[in-house]
């Protein structure tokens, strides 16, 4: 499932986003949703968030299964 739509993150989530300064490379980053910072109801590049692990934000361009 992609991160484009803000209905299908959950708080806890496991995702895979992009950081900032990722985005030229995609290197993705795993972690869990603590934050969702986007306020649309969808976004194409991914809904940014901010991950438990170390408070990193970026955008979700995956989300794992639990």
């Amino acid at each position: 499932m992609n991160g484009k739509n803000r209905k299908d993150i959950q708080m806890g989530a496991s995702v895979e986003i992009v950081l900032k300064k990722d985005q030229r490379t995609g290197k993705l980053t795993k972690g869990h949703v603590k934050r969702i910072l986007t306020n649309s109801p969808a976004h194409p590049h991914g809904i940014k968030v901010m991950l438990v692990e170390e408070d990193q934000v970026g955008r979700v361009q995956k989300i794992n299964p639990n």
